[in-house]
């Protein structure tokens, strides 16, 4: 089951303790959250098991809308400074 999350999309994902001790451990070593290196464990399998087009296709969706989002912020950090009474 997932959920939204602004842009993004939730997972909940349950592990097994010592497979999550595991991931916790390499998330350690590599100097990451786990759920980072989680992620990147999923976009790699993914890229592996799609059709290249369609990750690119993702891909590119993706980094337009993360695009768009920061560009919202922006927008409306100077509607905030033009509008506020000091």
């Amino acid at each position: 089951m997932s959920t939204q999350h602004g842009n993004k999309v939730y997972f909940q994902v349950l592990l097994d303790p010592a497979r999550a001790l595991l991931l916790t451990q390499k998330a350690s070593d590599k100097g990451v959250k786990a759920t980072a290196l989680a992620r990147e464990a999923i976009y790699q399998w993914l890229a592996t098991t799609t059709d290249p087009s369609l990750i690119n296709a993702a891909e590119t969706m993706d980094k337009a809308l993360w695009k768009q989002s920061v560009q919202n912020r922006i927008a409306g950090k100077r509607l905030k400074k033009t509008t506020s009474i000091d």
